[in-house]
């Protein structure tokens, strides 16, 4: 298992600035998000929290407040949004550091978990995502557990998304990974 406390990393991606010194982005990533009313009233428990994400491919995905907070149990919220883009991220780190060290990846699942509670300011906040990666290697690929803690660890260290946030991410890799 390994947990770390995101946005800690040390500076392992170096800064991009230009020759004034102004800090460069290194790509941009958008989001159209749309929401229109389709109520009369625009009290707080009537109208609806249905929107969209539109992405540059055109992929359009329903969202809506988490059924808690009035919104659709149909939808995806933004709070399983984030668990998804947290774990995505580790996930895709992950293959690329196996990749590059010649470990070939069958399959990969994960059942993430994030937990909202307040945080130390007492605003509530996604405080807590586990990730509990299931991995198959292919045959004659699996590597040890020590080999695996540290792909782990890499992958943490360099996904985008963990560097990005605050909360707290716990890998629970089981130590009887599929071969």
């Amino acid at each position: 298992m390994y947990s770390g406390r995101s946005g800690s990393a040390q500076g392992r991606v170096s800064r991009l600035h230009s020759a004034a010194g102004k800090e460069l982005s290194m790509s941009e990533h958008r989001a159209l998000i749309a929401w229109t009313r389709t109520t009369d009233s625009f009290g707080y428990k009537d109208y609806k929290r249905e929107h969209t994400w539109t992405f540059k491919n055109g992929a359009v995905v329903q969202a809506s407040a988490a059924p808690r907070y009035l919104g659709s149990a149909d939808c995806i919220d933004p709070e399983e949004a984030f668990v998804a883009s947290v774990s995505s991220c580790h996930m895709l780190t992950f293959l690329a550091l196996c990749a590059r060290r010649g470990i070939v990846v069958d399959r990969y699942t994960d059942d993430a978990v994030g937990t909202l509670a307040p945080n130390q300011n007492k605003k509530l906040a996604v405080t807590r995502v586990v990730l509990r990666p299931r991995i198959e290697f292919a045959p004659g690929h699996t590597p040890d557990e020590a080999t695996l803690k540290q792909i782990h660890e890499e992958s943490h260290h360099e996904c985008f998304i963990a560097n990005s946030v605050l909360t707290t991410i716990t890998v629970e890799a089981p130590s009887d990974a599929a071969p």
